[in-house]
């Protein structure tokens, strides 16, 4: 059996000596190299930023959806869209394990795990798309993909559904930094707080800012923030639309008194909200963009042209814990789950 990179860089077939994220394509031939997983796969949760790009590219027409997601994978390997430069995540049942993982992994084979790195990275194989679920970014496949040594994953729980926990593991990093950014007495905004990495936000930024903070939930009508109300998420709620910098910044001002956010999350999946960010986080709040529809660009030569010195985190998907934290909100809050379980279960 041939031996294989921790990285996967033994897959990178354009260009030579890339990791597998950022090379424009790899190998996704599905016989497993000594130190590799291979996944029977069952489905895929896209990028929510990816989707809606690809929604947008095909009018909405599944069959369009598939044709494009099909084309994507078999110019590149892997399921990495060309567009937002972002992939998503899969669940799938375990097929086989390197011998070179032995002792290595508490994996075993028949295993059901979500993998915990982007699609953007991951060998895969589609041999037939079964179902599109467009309104919630999921995709019921046959086919098969690639676990690298270096790569992480979720056995799935016993008390909470495929779908429901695929959807959660996937925006799993979003609350988890949440938790660690936000600290008592903090005024946290959320940007997009009425989606689905949004609503798990704001619920860590209550738990974490406590009675002393204030958490604002900022969606782009009523309509999209009706569930995180139901839910008594925040502590203020706010309609606006985020590419409206000046716009987003008066109504935070607003409800603030004009001292402005110390954090600011962003975790919407559209281009062009960066300045919203920047102008209603205070000047020397934080601002965590989790939105793969960021441009850190625009983002760093906004805060410049605005005279901010704020901090700004790109948003990492991976933090120690998360997938933890991540399904423990789903255990934790009942009128969370209930939500979630009617929008992704």
């Amino acid at each position: 059996m041939k031996k294989g990179c921790k990285f996967g860089t033994h897959r990178v077939i354009e260009p030579k000596g890339s990791l597998p994220q950022p090379a424009w394509k790899i190998d996704n031939d599905m016989e497993i190299y000594d130190n590799e997983i291979l996944i029977d796969v069952q489905t895929l949760n896209i990028d929510s930023a990816s989707f809606t790009q690809i929604k947008e590219e095909a009018n909405g027409d599944v069959e369009k959806i598939k044709e494009i997601m099909l084309d994507i994978v078999s110019k590149r390997g892997k399921h990495h869209n060309p567009v937002t430069g972002s992939g998503g995540m899969l669940i799938g049942t375990v097929e086989k394990i390197g011998p070179a993982l032995e002792g290595k992994t508490d994996l075993k084979v028949g295993d059901k795990i979500a993998t915990l790195v982007s699609l953007s990275l991951t060998p895969l194989r589609i041999d037939k798309i079964k179902e599109v679920r467009k309104d919630i970014d999921q995709v019921d496949i046959e086919g098969k993909a690639i676990l690298f040594e270096s790569g992480i994953y979720a056995v799935l729980p016993d008390d909470i559904p495929e779908n429901l926990a695929l959807s959660v593991l996937d925006v799993a990093g979003a609350p988890a930094q949440t938790a660690k950014l936000v600290k008592p007495g903090n005024t946290v905004l959320v940007i997009g707080g009425a989606g689905k990495s949004g609503m798990l936000c704001l619920y860590e930024a209550k738990k974490r800012a406590g009675i002393t903070g204030k958490v604002i939930c900022l969606g782009h009508s009523e309509k999209s923030i009706e569930k995180a109300k139901k839910a008594n998420l925040a502590d203020v709620y706010i309609v606006a639309d985020a590419t409206k910098p000046v716009e987003v910044m008066e109504k935070v001002k607003e409800v603030t008194n004009g001292k402005m956010a110390d954090i600011t999350i962003n975790c919407v999946n559209v281009p062009d909200t960066e300045m919203s960010s920047i102008l209603a986080t205070k000047d020397d709040g934080l601002i965590y963009f989790f939105s793969m529809a960021t441009s850190f660009t625009k983002a760093a030569l906004g805060a410049e042209g605005v005279g901010r010195d704020t901090t700004m985190i790109i948003g990492n998907g991976y933090t120690k814990g998360h997938a933890k934290i991540a399904l423990e909100i789903m255990r934790e809050s009942k009128a969370l789950r209930e939500i979630y379980e009617e929008l992704y279960a």
